[in-house]
């Protein structure tokens, strides 16, 4: 294969025929008519000398050839990019872009700094992904982003791990339930208990598990879903209890949809951490949002949490009657 014989357009064209796992699907979203863009990848398969996908029935998949020429490609992008952000910062434009990918529970904390930091550098373009802990690392070992906020990494993985905040989990329960008045509950009283749990993966629903666990207490799980929005609104039906990080249930207890359980360990302390891979360089973009996070996260986060504060006060002059257990 002679690399002076590929072009940009192809590679860029294959990288998105690569994600989006579909030559259809790649050709609306680069705004291509489908013989183009498979002309395309059928010449880029020439110079390569080796077939980059393979089709099993209606699916198509990369082959070894095309796994790694995707990964090349990525990387030629990443590298154009860090140039131009690199060539803006020699002229003194502040222009460039961030990629952030942060876990489901930061999205209550950290869109809105990223908010105000796209306000304050309007020439940079910025974008973010929200997922659980399994999406997030897969992201990570591709280097599909510039930071990754999520808990502990992985500790054989070679990155770059700060301490950003505290990510407190709670019990939360519908108001009428039997043990919301009730002051230092054994969390052995919670067995049998049905349990809305957070989808498999779920770096939350890792650290509940080990808890109870270690306890010997067996979870009763109700449902498994993949939404903190749904969790809150499902338990709040009184369909069961959940674990839910502090900071995605502050609006739920100040209006009183849900109370929080003063359970014995309680909370579960966590951190979130500012992750990225070792070695990598940072764009000055992605640099200065760094430095932003980490100078503006306490009045962030003090913010979010003290919003809950006159719901938990209120919560045991005002709960409602024990009922039945849902």
């Amino acid at each position: 294969m002679n690399p002076r014989h590929l072009t940009l357009h192809q590679l860029r064209i294959f990288r998105a025929v690569a994600e989006q796992g579909s030559f259809a699907r790649a050709a609306e979203a680069l705004h291509l008519a489908s013989p183009t863009l498979s002309l395309q990848v059928k010449q880029l398969a020439e110079v390569v000398g080796q077939p980059l996908f393979e089709q099993i029935g209606r699916r198509i998949y990369l082959t070894a050839a095309g796994r790694a020429l995707a990964e090349a490609a990525v990387d030629v992008d990443d590298r154009l990019r860090r140039l131009a952000e690199d060539m803006a910062a020699l002229q003194g434009v502040e222009k460039g872009s961030v990629r952030l990918a942060i876990l489901t529970t930061v999205k209550y904390v950290v869109p809105k700094l990223l908010g105000s930091f796209a306000a304050a550098h309007p020439g940079i373009e910025v974008a973010m992904v929200v997922g659980n802990r399994d999406t997030l690392l897969q992201r990570l070992g591709a280097n599909r982003d510039d930071l990754y906020i999520l808990g502990q990494p992985p500790q054989d993985w070679n990155v770059v791990c700060e301490p950003f905040a505290d990510n407190p989990l709670v019990v939360v329960a519908p108001p009428s339930h039997p043990l919301a008045r009730e002051r230092a509950i054994d969390p052995r009283r919670l067995a049998g208990e049905p349990f809305i749990l957070r989808e498999p993966g779920s770096g939350t629903r890792a650290t509940m598990q080990r808890f109870f666990d270690a306890l010997g207490v067996p979870l009763r799980a109700r449902l498994e879903v993949g939404s903190n929005e749904a969790i809150k609104q499902t338990v709040a039906g009184g369909l069961g209890l959940a674990v839910l990080s502090a900071h995605t249930v502050v609006a739920e207890l100040a209006l009183g949809e849900l109370v929080q359980l003063d359970v014995q360990g309680f909370p579960l302390l966590r951190q979130w951490h500012v992750v990225y891979p070792r070695g990598k360089r940072l764009s000055p973009a992605a640099a200065a949002f760094k430095d932003w996070l980490y100078a503006h996260r306490d009045q962030a986060v003090a913010t979010a949490l003290r919003r809950s504060a006159p719901a938990r006060r209120a919560r045991g002059r005002s709960a409602a009657p024990a009922s039945n257990a849902p």
